[in-house]
């Protein structure tokens, strides 16, 4: 499987996918780290991270499937919201709180 079938298939599989350097609990940079923050401010406890500094194809390869070209980026049911100024504009409408509210504890 080529890294866009293996990107498509964990964004397609799993409700709420968020790629980031480093983990939830260890995020390894400031914007991953506020992406977090602000998924579980909306009550969002369960969700998928791909750590793109634990592979060089996955890292460049997430930046070619959504023609974005900076991480974190997130994905809800298969579509790209956007990274984390984006997350931090809906989340300040409640935009962000809306799109998660089905998968909030």
């Amino acid at each position: 499987m080529d890294t866009q079938q293996l990107i498509k298939q964990t964004v397609t599989e799993n409700p709420v996918v968020l790629y980031m350097k480093g983990s939830a609990q260890f995020p390894q940079c400031g914007f991953s780290s506020r992406a977090v923050q602000l998924i579980k401010a909306c009550g969002v406890n369960k969700f998928v991270t791909v750590d793109v500094l634990a592979d060089p194809l996955v890292r460049q390869g997430i930046k070619d499937y959504a023609n974005w070209p900076t991480i974190p980026q997130l994905y809800v049911k298969g579509e790209f919201i956007g990274g984390s100024d984006i997350l931090a504009e809906m989340y300040q409408n409640g935009e962000l709180q809306t799109l998660l509210q089905e998968f909030a504890v």
